[in-house]
């Protein structure tokens, strides 16, 4: 008998979007289309008789929007979900929150020229799709906020603060990352070490999602942009589209922000900003690698722990997809494996190290 193919719902209220999304996700013999229907209402009396392994959703849509639907879902059977939406500034707030909810991965579709582009961007959506059928996606609980106490006692703080002006902090990771980055940054008090970001996003998603864990956290949250300086209580977050590197002048460090091409097929790419990281920061540093699909970043991690840097990687109980940090402990890159939850403590320990 040969595997089960992937079961997979379409929910949208675009006729075109429901016909080419079906016809490109049957073609592959790996996945059958359970059905296309065009609201949440329809796919919630579909799914009484047949439950999906993934569902394609979009966001806007009349009856009940996409967030709402997949808030529902993920309350009550968690199931991977792939958003299909449309990108503009109030699709990428949307999205993000969509992301934050559960969902596992965003395809973007434009307003118009919307059936060549699905067929263009047939390979994404198929590895979007068999990407999620893998994830796993238990809803994760936020862990209390962690106070500088349970590290440093507060009379420590103002030494604390100098100490970590050559102490920076790397993170790197992809599908399942805005959950895993909000739940890290937001259980850092505004002491922290500086740190730097790359998650796997498209262009103008990065700047929303700066923007919301900003919102969130004790510490300061943002985009990155070129020559802006890594500081204690500061999280840059490299833009969509762009690698993000390292620099160091004297004692200070700040972000070069550049094009270049792929690297692993991203930009931006962990390996550049941790081989960026390995030398300019080496011994400084610590290089933490979080759930995603793939390798990128395994063999900048390595190049760190090479160099003198502390490594962690999240453990695959806490993950989304457990492949990033697979891979990065496959090739001897990483010095200690942590659930989620302690990630932000190992963070806070970079403080005692100096």
């Amino acid at each position: 008998m040969g595997m089960a193919r992937i079961k997979v719902m379409v929910v949208d209220d675009s006729a075109v979007v429901r016909q080419v999304v079906a016809a490109l996700l049957q073609e592959d013999p790996e996945i059958e289309v359970l059905c296309a229907v065009a609201d949440p209402l329809l796919a919630m009396v579909r799914m009484k008789a047949q439950w999906p392994d993934v569902i394609v959703l979009d966001i806007e849509m009349p009856h009940m929007d996409g967030l709402t639907f997949l808030k529902k879902i993920m309350a009550e059977r968690p199931t991977p979900v792939v958003i299909c939406s449309t990108l503009t500034e109030k699709g990428a707030q949307t999205s993000m929150a969509a992301l934050s909810a559960g969902a596992v991965a965003v395809i973007t579709k434009p307003k118009i020229g919307l059936k060549q582009f699905l067929i263009d961007a047939a390979d994404d959506l198929l590895s979007a799709v068999k990407t999620a059928a893998k994830a796993n996606v238990k809803k994760i609980q936020v862990a209390d906020k962690l106070n500088a106490d349970v590290v440093l006692s507060a009379g420590d703080s103002r030494t604390a603060m100098i100490q970590t002006t050559e102490r920076v902090v790397a993170l790197g990771t992809s599908t399942g990352g805005t959950q895993a980055l909000e739940l890290v940054l937001r259980g850092l008090p505004r002491v922290c070490p500086g740190i730097v970001i790359v998650q796997h996003m498209p262009e103008k998603f990065t700047a929303e999602f700066a923007r919301r864990l900003d919102g969130l956290c004790q510490i300061q949250v943002k985009e990155a942009q070129n020559n802006d300086r890594v500081l204690p209580g500061r999280a840059l977050i490299a833009p969509g589209g762009k690698h993000m590197l390292l620099r160091r002048t004297g004692a200070q460090y700040f972000v070069e922000v550049t094009d270049g091409p792929l690297v692993n097929r991203h930009r931006p790419s962990v390996d550049v900003l941790f081989r960026s990281v390995s030398k300019s920061a080496g011994a400084n540093a610590l290089g933490v690698i979080m759930t995603g699909m793939g390798d990128d970043g395994a063999a900048g991690l390595l190049e760190m722990r090479k160099c003198g840097a502390r490594t962690v990687a999240q453990d695959e109980e806490s993950c989304v997809v457990y492949g990033m940090p697979k891979e990065a402990v496959k090739r001897g890159a990483v010095e200690k494996t942590l659930p989620l939850s302690a990630i932000g403590r190992e963070i806070m320990l970079q403080l005692s190290r100096c």
